[in-house]
C-alpha cells in the first residue's frame, strides 16, 4: 500500500526559525559585548599597563661609558691617554652564516691570521655586551673598505669609541700598568664590591700598577641616554641623555726624563733603578728592564703574543724595582753599622785587625774578605768606604741575627714599602723562626756572617734599598713611597698628603753622622768604591756599592775568576745605593743590575749619571735627552 505524504506545519516551522533566530541573534550580541568590554579594559582600564609594554618594545635605556682620567707626570707631560678607535662588531643573533661572514672578513680586510680564532673563542665564552669585537683598531682603509660592503654583513657594525693609549710605551709600563678587557673574575670582584652597575658599559679595567690602584678615581660614573630602536635593534633617534662623569685626571712624581735616562743606563742590561725624593718620598724613578708595550693588552693581546712574553727568559712581566728579589750584598753595610752604633758594639773609633779573612771558633772555615791580603786596621768608616767584609763579619757575629732582623725590619726590609701600585713583593729577611719553618733547621752563626755582608737567605727589593737608604740620608724619618703627586685638572691639581710613619730614634742622634760620612768616604777616599764613578763631580755625594755573588767561590780559593770566563747567568749582581748632596740629601738612588759584575764598576756610574741630571739645568737636560734620543735613533737604524 502507497505511503501518504503528511502536509507540513508551516505555524510549527516558523515558530522554531523564530526561536533558532532569537538564540543566535543573543549569542552574536554577547560576543560583541565581550568585545567591547575587552576593548574598553584593553583602551581604558589598563591604558597604561599596554603603553608601557609598547613603549619598552621601542625604547631602550642605554648605558655611556665615562672617558677615563688621564696620566701625568709631574711636569705634565702626558703618560696614559685616551685615542679614538674604530672595531668590528658583530651581533651574533643577527648573522645567520656566521663561519662564511668572518672568513670573507678576514680576507676582505686583510685582518691578522689568528682574528677568527680569537673570535671565536670569545664567543663561547660568558660575554656582558650583546656585540662581539671582531678585531680591534681598524684603520681609516679598512673602516672606508668595510662601509662600501656594510650592506652585506647584516649584523656586523663598525663602533667608535676611545681607547687608553700609552705613548712613551715601554718606557713606564712597570709603574703605570696597563687596562685591560673586563674578564670574568673582574665581573666577580665588581659584584662584591657593589660596582659592577658602574661599569655597565666599560669594556676595560685597571689590570696593574696606577691604572689598577687608583681605577676608582680613573673610571668616573656611568651615564645614560634613552632612544629609539627600530625592529632589529638598531638606534633610531635620541629621546634622552644623562652624560657620564669623566674619570678624574692623576699627576704622578714620576719625571719623564729621569725614565729616559734611566732607561738609557739600562739599555741592553736587566735590571731596576729607583729614584726617591729624599725630602717627601715621591718617587721620581721606576724602571725595570726589560719592560713591554702596555697597548698590547688594551684591547685584547693575542695568544701567540702572550707566550712570547712568557717564555722571555729575561721575564720582562717582572716590574723588578718592586718584585725583584736580590741579594742586597755590600749596600745594607751601612745600615748594620747604625745598628751598631745604635746597640754599643762598636763605637766611631773601634778598629779590627783585618788579614783577609775571619774564623769562627771551632770552625775550619775561613770567611773570606774580597780583598785578598786583608784592609789593615779597619774601623766603621773604613770598612763602609773600602767595602771591609771582615769588619761586618766580626760585627754581624757581636750583634747575632735576632737583633739584626728585628732591627732591619724597623728599617723596612722583609715588608712591602706602602707604594700606591699593588705588584710588590716583601722580599726575605731571614730570622731563627723563618729558618725553623722553612728547614727545620737551628740558626748557624756562619750564617750571620753571610748575613753580614748582605748574601744568604736575605733579600730586598731595590724600592726596599731606596726607602731604606732614605731613613739613614734623612737621619731617621721614614716617609712611605708614593707615585701619586696630586688629583685633578692641570690648573687646579689636590695634591695628596706626604705620610711619614713615626721616626726611627737611635741611642745617640749623632750616630746618623757617623755613617753619613762614611758612605760620602766611599766616593771621596782615595780607596773608596765608588770614588772612580763620581770624579770631578759638581755636587757632593755619598753612597754604598754592593756586589753578590750569584755563584759562591769554593773554599779551596781565595781568587775570582775574570769576569769574562764565567757564564753570563752566574756573574755576579752589581748593587748601588746613594744620595745627594751628602750634606743636605734631596735624591735617593737605589740600584740593582743582573749579572753584570761589581758594584762600583757598573752601578755607581749608573747613579752619577742621574745625578748629573738631576743638579743639571734646564738647558743642559734638554740636552742629555736630546743625546739619549739621537743614541737611540742610531741604535734603531
Amino acid at each position: 500500500m502507497k505511503k501518504r505524504v503528511p502536509i507540513r506545519n508551516h505555524q510549527a516551522e516558523s515558530a522554531l526559525y523564530g526561536r533558532r533566530a532569537i538564540v543566535s541573534l543573543s549569542i552574536v550580541v554577547i560576543v560583541f559585548l565581550g568585545l567591547l568590554a575587552n576593548l574598553y579594559k584593553i583602551q581604558v582600564t589598563n591604558f597604561q599597563e599596554f603603553q608601557t609594554r609598547s613603549n619598552s618594545n621601542r625604547i631602550v635605556v642605554l648605558p655611556v661609558a665615562p672617558n677615563r682620567g688621564l696620566i701625568y707626570d709631574r711636569n705634565g707631560t702626558l703618560l696614559a691617554d685616551n685615542t679614538p678607535v674604530y672595531s668590528l662588531e658583530v651581533s651574533p643573533a643577527e648573522v645567520s652564516e656566521m663561519r662564511i661572514a668572518i672568513e670573507q672578513l678576514v680576507e676582505l680586510l686583510a685582518l691578522p691570521a689568528d682574528t677568527s680564532e680569537n673570535f671565536y673563542s670569545r664567543l663561547n665564552q660568558p660575554r656582558r655586551f650583546p656585540q662581539i669585537t671582531l678585531f680591534d683598531n681598524l684603520n681609516e682603509y679598512q673602516v672606508a673598505r668595510f662601509a662600501s660592503v656594510q650592506h652585506q654583513f647584516p649584523g656586523i657594525n663598525i663602533e667608535g669609541r676611545l681607547q687608553r693609549f700609552y705613548p712613551h710605551r715601554d718606557l713606564l709600563t712597570h709603574a703605570l700598568g696597563y687596562v685591560g678587557r673586563i674578564n670574568q673574575q673582574d665581573v666577580i670582584r665588581l659584584r662584591e664590591q657593589e660596582l659592577y652597575a658602574q661599569y655597565a658599559a666599560t669594556r676595560t679595567i685597571g689590570k696593574l700598577g696606577i691604572e689598577r690602584h687608583y681605577e676608582n678615581i680613573l673610571h668616573g660614573e656611568v651615564g645614560y641616554q634613552t632612544v629609539e630602536v627600530n625592529n632589529r635593534g638598531r638606534v633610531v633617534r635620541t629621546l634622552d641623555f644623562n652624560p657620564p662623569t669623566p674619570g678624574r685626571d692623576i699627576h704622578l712624581e714620576l719625571d719623564l726624563g729621569y725614565q729616559q735616562v734611566a732607561r738609557a743606563q739600562l739599555r741592553g742590561r736587566r735590571g731596576a733603578i729607583i729614584v726617591l725624593d729624599a725630602n717627601t718620598g715621591g718617587i721620581l724613578a721606576l724602571y725595570s728592564n726589560p719592560g713591554y708595550d702596555p697597548n698590547l693588552f688594551v684591547g685584547g693581546i693575542s695568544s701567540a703574543e702572550y707566550r712570547e712574553l712568557l717564555n722571555n727568559t729575561s721575564n720582562p712581566l717582572i716590574n723588578r724595582a718592586t718584585q725583584g728579589r736580590y741579594a742586597p750584598a755590600s749596600t745594607i753595610k751601612p745600615h748594620l753599622g747604625v745598628l751598631g752604633l745604635h746597640l754599643g758594639v762598636i763605637t766611631a773609633e773601634s778598629r779590627i785587625w783585618d788579614p783577609g779573612w775571619y774564623k769562627l771558633d771551632g770552625v775550619e772555615r775561613r770567611f773570606r774578605d774580597w780583598r785578598q791580603h786583608g784592609h789593615g786596621w779597619v774601623d766603621i768608616t773604613k770598612a763602609i768606604a773600602e767595602s771591609c767584609n771582615t769588619y761586618y763579619y766580626d760585627l754581624s757575629f757581636q750583634l747575632g741575627i735576632d737583633n739584626i732582623s728585628s732591627f732591619m725590619g724597623e728599617m723596612g726590609f722583609g715588608k712591602r714599602t706602602g707604594i700606591d701600585i699593588s705588584e710588590e713583593s716583601t722580599a726575605l729577611m731571614p730570622d731563627r723562626g723563618w729558618k725553623r719553618a722553612r728547614y727545620n733547621e737551628p740558626w748557624y752563626h756562619g750564617e750571620t756572617l753571610s748575613i753580614g755582608i748582605g748574601q744568604s737567605f736575605w733579600t730586598v727589593t731595590p724600592l726596599q734599598l731606596a726607602t731604606s737608604t732614605s731613613i739613614i740620608a734623612t737621619e731617621g724619618r721614614r716617609l712611605q713611597p708614593r707615585l701619586l703627586r696630586g688629583i685633578g685638572e692641570q690648573n687646579a691639581i689636590e695634591l695628596t698628603d706626604i705620610i711619614e710613619n713615626p721616626p726611627l730614634v737611635l741611642s745617640d742622634p749623632a750616630h746618623w753622622q757617623t755613617i753619613k760620612k762614611a758612605m760620602q768616604a766611599t766616593i771621596t777616599d782615595a780607596r773608596g768604591t765608588a770614588r772612580l764613578a763620581f770624579v770631578n763631580a759638581p755636587y757632593t755625594a755619598a753612597g754604598k756599592t754592593g756586589t753578590a755573588q750569584v755563584v759562591a767561590l769554593s773554599d779551596e780559593t781565595d781568587e775570582r775568576p775574570d769576569i769574562e770566563d764565567v757564564a753570563e747567568r752566574f756573574r755576579d749582581n752589581a748593587t748601588y745605593i746613594g744620595y745627594a748632596p751628602a750634606e743636605y740629601p734631596e735624591i735617593v738612588v737605589a740600584i740593582a743590575l743582573e749579572n753584570v759584575g761589581g758594584g762600583g764598576r757598573n752601578a755607581a756610574p749608573v747613579s752619577r749619571a742621574l745625578m748629573d741630571y738631576y743638579f743639571a739645568n734646564d738647558e743642559e737636560k734638554a740636552a742629555i735627552l736630546q743625546a739619549i734620543e739621537d743614541e737611540e735613533a742610531d741604535a734603531n737604524n
